[in-house]
């Protein structure tokens, strides 16, 4: 071995990759011609975190186990597209806002295999409302028009910065996942959907409510990861905020933590 060549090695050894993120993208038409997406806020966010992301557009049940064999941790990432409501027993309540079938017949499964496998899981807006519905929850297709619950869509005609600019608080409910992430009992968090949980699935511990009783995040009681689903947008501006680098932060060290034991799971296994 050469000097130039051990000095690499040494450098290698020292230098361990960082955890990989799945982030599942939404499909789109340009034109013509279909497109995969995610956007570049989501994928900042998973770097805030300490992680790279890797962008999936589809995948079959076959390569659903292919991924999260190599995955250290999942961001399911919001979208103008709303989850079709065949998958919780209701017809279409507004044919004109967009839909994404094809991502809803891979995210859904993938979402269960995820929390089985326990890597670790967080979910933003529409990722929130898929992890609801994969689970077995339902959704209100339009909250606004709900007796007793306040309109949490974006002031239509607005800046982004207007549109992701803190709209209301969130009152967070002790012992749970959040809790001790932001140190707070209240705090400001922004509004952009028209969608949000209506029938809370079974096993989900709920993290943090709206004023009008809305659940604005909840956490997987039993899964053995990590596991936080969030209705608004944490990924908005991150750096700049403390609760969205807490949570980002907390997802991070889950994801390394998963990472190592993995590494260590696949030292033990016998070669065959």
């Amino acid at each position: 071995m050469t000097e130039t060549t051990s000095i690499a090695a040494t450098t290698t050894a020292a230098a361990p990759r960082k955890p990989l993120v799945l982030v599942p993208a939404c499909n789109r038409m340009l034109g013509e011609h279909p497109f995969y997406i995610a956007g570049k806020k989501y994928l900042d966010a998973v770097r805030l975190a300490g992680a790279t992301p890797l962008i999936v557009p589809s995948a079959d049940a076959a390569e659903i186990e292919v991924l999260l064999d190599m995955a250290d941790g999942v961001l399911l990432t919001g979208s103008p597209s709303n989850v079709h409501p065949s998958h919780f027993g209701e017809e279409v309540h507004n044919p004109a806002l967009p839909l994404d079938p094809a991502r809803d017949s891979w995210t859904l499964p993938l979402i269960r295999r995820v929390l089985a496998r326990g890597i670790p899981l967080f979910g933003i807006c529409r990722g929130t409302q898929e992890t609801n519905v994969a689970l077995g929850g339902s959704l209100y297709q339009a909250v606004q028009e709900v007796d007793g619950h306040d309109d949490h869509r974006a002031p239509e005609g607005e800046p982004a910065a207007v549109q992701y600019g803190p709209a209301h608080p969130v009152e967070v409910v002790p012992g749970g996942v959040l809790e001790p992430l932001v140190g707070a009992v209240s705090f400001q968090v922004n509004s952009v959907h028209g969608q949000a949980v209506k029938q809370l699935a079974p096993g989900l511990r709920v993290e943090a409510r709206a004023p009008d009783g809305l659940v604005e995040a909840f956490s997987v009681a039993d899964a053995p990861g990590f596991s936080l689903c969030v209705q608004w947008h944490p990924e908005w501006l991150a750096a700049d905020n403390p609760q969205s680098v807490a949570m980002l932060t907390a997802f991070g060290q889950a994801c390394r933590r998963y990472q190592f034991a993995k590494s260590q799971e696949i030292r033990r296994t016998p070669d065959r």
